[in-house]
């Protein structure tokens, strides 16, 4: 029986497979656009951070924290 080659390009490919099948079951993308001249300051805040969904993340932690306080 002829065995299958584990290349290197297959190990890529169907490790490929692996994260799109995982990102499609897990994972939810949110795409935001912003108007360079309106909303420049946010730009601004944004390009600042070393990692800008961390930051978003945190700020709407943070957020949700407060209004369960206030209940």
């Amino acid at each position: 029986m002829a065995r299958i080659q584990d290349t290197p390009e297959a190990r890529k490919a169907r490790r490929a497979r692996q994260q799109a099948d995982y990102d499609k079951r897990a994972t939810r993308q949110i795409l935001f656009k912003f108007n360079r001249t309106t909303d420049a300051d946010i730009l601004e805040r944004l390009d600042a951070q070393e990692n800008r969904q961390g930051y978003i993340k945190r700020l709407i932690r943070e957020d949700i924290a407060r209004e369960a306080g206030n209940e």
